[in-house]
């Protein structure tokens, strides 16, 4: 189901009657007078909810001699939230290219000549410093703490803060004196 259909039919359900509409067409197809009866609405009100439930692709309708049947579709209804979820958004393109411009920005600030000026206090800028330096790291190799002391070195001068940092974000594992980027 596509994102936008997803809010439609979202925005649909946020409303008790359509809701009990549902319920009702869950069990059984029916016409407005009945479902007007049964949920002691006016058939003007029913309509005006099926109306907005059809637009949304939640029930459909076809006509039977001089009444509409309205039918529930039961395979909006069998799609899982995580697939709505976890389906590709439109503005995904748009969010990366936002975040690769702030990441452009920070890299511009913070570094001069290839050199770190300074560690940046905010945590979401200081990740972004440190993973611009393990990129002088090779995912798997083993280092040790001399020479991951050295690479950073090139950047900054307070290398202790700067390794440190790089474990606590889990950017580099340690273990026996031993680095590993991850």
């Amino acid at each position: 189901m596509k994102e936008e259909a997803a809010l439609k039919l979202f925005k649909c359900l946020g409303d008790k009657s359509r809701l009990q509409i549902l319920k009702i067409l869950a069990k059984e197809e029916m016409y407005v007078e009945l479902l007007s009866k049964k949920l002691d609405l006016t058939p003007a009100t029913v309509s005006f909810h099926l109306k907005k439930l059809e637009d949304a692709g939640a029930v459909s309708s076809r006509k039977e001699q001089y009444y509409t049947i309205y039918t529930i579709n039961k395979n909006v209804f069998m799609i899982s939230l995580m697939d709505i979820i976890e389906e590709a958004s439109p503005e995904e393109n748009e969010q990366k290219e936002r975040e690769e411009a702030y990441r452009k920005k920070v890299i511009e600030s913070f570094f001069e000549y290839g050199r770190l000026k300074s560690i940046p206090a905010q945590r979401k800028k200081e990740r972004i410093v440190l993973e611009e330096i393990a990129k002088d790291f090779e995912n798997g190799k083993d280092y040790p703490e001399q020479e991951v002391n050295e690479i950073i070195k090139k950047y900054h001068e307070d290398f202790c803060t700067i390794r440190r940092d790089m474990i606590s974000e889990r950017i580099l594992e340690r273990e026996k004196g031993i680095y590993i980027k991850k």
